[in-house]
């Protein structure tokens, strides 16, 4: 099956383009006509590197009440984005080889976009067995890990790289497990939560010592560093100075960039999240979004019920994957981002990062994946028009300026708003 999309504009170029599509690979870029059996004309909108999502919870099995593989990649492909990696902390967790590959299995048979899975840690031989099922990468939640288990689950993946073909690279929610509980207790002993307190619980510090430890560990075991969702600003400080000396990426949700602590005081427990949103003076912004940035949603749907069970037994998560592309694009609208930041933060960056050498820009021989943007598409968020299963949202009923409005995975249209 073969493609022409017509009246494509390119970030870097000037004038309208042809892309032509053969067996899902970009097989021609011209200024010049070009002809296929299918025409896709995307009437002068910008046509972007298909986006990654590297940080997604789809909860497919054993959660599918809140998510699964089928909605959640609807959802995906609706927000823009054509590949995204799905996270190990399903029931049972994706933490053996039997698992992974069920859900592989699962995946495949749902998924309407791209996917890759993580798998969760374990003992030397059965993440030796999972290695065999080519996960994107081992995750770790530093968050429910003693410093002693820590130190051995950094120093079995630096065998697992010496005895397999693993790539070394460890994504880590790094929060302090011993810094949350002490902080936490204090907290519980209030005559009354509220839900800020929430925030208080996992303060910044327990962000930061926990980044500097996986820094650490890292480098040691020589082992390449993902830290997902990062939060507080002396984290990033961290990260960036780190990534001098080895290799450290790290991504941002939408929901750290742009709200701050004081949202709890609007949505309730709907906000809480780990980590939680910071107070103003540590939070990211996002001018902090450069070159070197990615963006992960975090995509963690719940049920209504989940998230209102009071401050502590609410279920921590946020649905992103249907408004982060349009928030950005407000911002790039408002003058805070430049353009030519969004395919490097949506698409290329983590592309490098997780080693997709067949996705994150558009160029003859790579994977037919595309995302279409009407950069002046104006509009209100609307959680009951949304793919997922969740019913809730913080932005819902926001406006926005630009919108994903095509994607295209493989060369298959999933997504048309044109």
């Amino acid at each position: 099956m073969d493609l022409v999309i017509k009246n494509c504009r390119l970030v870097d170029k000037i004038g309208e383009y042809y892309i032509k599509v053969d067996d899902g690979k970009i097989s021609d870029i011209s200024k010049s006509p070009l002809s296929a059996s299918e025409t896709i004309d995307v009437k002068n909108n910008y046509v972007l590197p298909g986006f990654i999502d590297p940080h997604i919870h789809f909860r497919d099995p054993g959660l599918t009440q809140k998510e699964d593989f089928k909605t959640g990649s609807l959802s995906a492909a609706n927000g823009g984005f054509t590949t995204v990696f799905d996270m190990p902390n399903t029931l049972p967790k994706t933490d053996t080889y039997d698992a992974l590959k069920e859900k592989i299995k699962i995946a495949k048979s749902k998924s309407v976009v791209n996917f890759e899975i993580f798998a969760g840690t374990n003992d030397l031989d059965e993440m030796e067995r999972m290695v065999e099922l080519k996960p994107i990468a081992f995750k770790i939640f530093m968050d429910l890990e003693s410093d002693e288990n820590l130190e051995n689950i950094f120093h079995d993946l630096s065998l697992l790289k010496e005895k397999t073909d693993y790539n070394g690279l460890v994504a880590t929610h790094c929060e302090k497990k011993s810094i949350v509980e002490n902080e936490t207790a204090k907290l519980k002993q209030k005559d009354e939560n509220e839900a800020i307190d929430y925030s208080y619980a996992r303060p910044a510090v327990s962000e930061d010592e926990s980044v500097r430890q996986a820094i650490e560990l890292a480098g040691k075991n020589n082992l390449s560093l993902h830290v997902c969702h990062l939060s507080s600003k002396k984290s990033l400080a961290l990260v960036k100075n780190a990534s001098k000396k080895q290799q450290v990426s790290w991504e941002f949700t939408p929901h750290h960039l742009l709200l701050d602590n004081s949202a709890y005081n609007t949505y309730g427990t709907f906000m809480k999240t780990n980590p939680p949103l910071r107070e103003k003076q540590d939070s990211v912004r996002i001018s902090d979004l450069d070159e070197t940035s990615i963006i992960g949603t975090d995509h963690a749907p719940h049920t209504l019920e989940d998230k209102q069970k009071g401050v502590w037994n609410s279920s921590p998560g946020i649905p992103n994957l249907e408004t982060v592309v349009p928030l950005l694009l407000t911002e790039v609208n408002r003058g805070n981002i430049d353009f030519e930041l969004i395919p490097r933060i949506f698409s290329k960056n983590a592309a490098d990062v997780y080693g997709l050498e067949n996705k994150g820009e558009i160029a003859v021989g790579k994977d037919a994946d595309f995302t279409v943007i009407d950069l002046k598409r104006e509009g209100t968020f609307n959680i009951e028009e949304f793919e997922t299963k969740a019913e809730y949202s913080p932005f819902d009923g926001e406006n926005y300026i630009g919108m994903p409005v095509m994607t295209i995975v493989n060369g298959k249209t999933v997504m048309n708003k044109l």
